[in-house]
């Protein structure tokens, strides 16, 4: 099934709890899109549909860029491990000049076309292995969600000190997963996030906005 039917047909338009400002395509049963991936696009060797859930560290994001649209207003933005393009689209909202969401999911490249076109907003998109290119020249550097492996953390965080290390601010959120670096993060804010018990341990997360020191 392509893409695009796939997502249609497996999601609805919703507002992001936290920040329903912004409006994406996301599973209303968690365990039921899941399953509809393995079973279905089992042959196309699909990744989980992470992209269909606006996940903790995501939406704290969001709504901090949403709420200090002056750190990225007129900069290049890039949104790294973007999954449902929600970090992407608040830095379009607040009125970046450029948006990049990068992503290894072919699947989550269509939800970001979908979800940014249901916005209004402008994002590029590239299924290019982001960690693999160290000039991206973004001068804001988004990462939500991306230290629940050891080895996709390390590789995360090494991108983050080579972006800090051009002069890019490095906005991360996180509510602190198992491999989350905390040492190296200063944190900026906290929120209380909404999010299904299916996906994780609370139906509320608490869930901070980071800055690589």
């Amino acid at each position: 099934m392509p893409a695009r039917d796939f997502i249609l047909a497996n999601t609805k338009l919703l507002p992001v709890p936290l920040v329903p400002e912004i409006k994406l395509h996301l599973a209303e049963k968690s365990l039921l899109i899941w399953q509809r991936t393995e079973e279905e696009l089992k042959a196309s060797n699909i990744p989980p549909p992470y992209w269909a859930f606006a996940w903790a560290g995501g939406q704290a994001l969001a709504r901090y860029i949403l709420d200090h649209a002056n750190l990225v207003a007129g900069r290049h933005v890039l949104d790294l491990g973007s999954g449902s393009g929600l970090a992407a689209i608040a830095a379009a909202k607040a009125g970046a000049a450029h948006v990049h969401a990068a992503e290894i999911d072919a699947f989550a490249i269509v939800a970001i076309t979908l979800n940014a076109a249901a916005n209004g907003v402008a994002v590029m998109t590239s299924e290019r292995d982001g960690l693999a290119d160290a000039q991206t020249p973004a001068e804001v550097l988004l990462v939500g969600d991306l230290f629940y492996e050891r080895a996709l953390a390390e590789r995360t965080l090494a991108y983050c000190e080579q972006a800090r290390a051009r002069q890019a601010l490095v906005l991360v959120g996180d509510p602190q997963r198992s491999y989350f670096p905390r040492g190296r993060f200063a944190p900026l804010a906290e929120y209380a996030v909404p999010v299904t018990r299916e996906l994780e341990d609370a139906e509320i997360k608490r869930t901070a906005v980071w800055r690589l020191a």
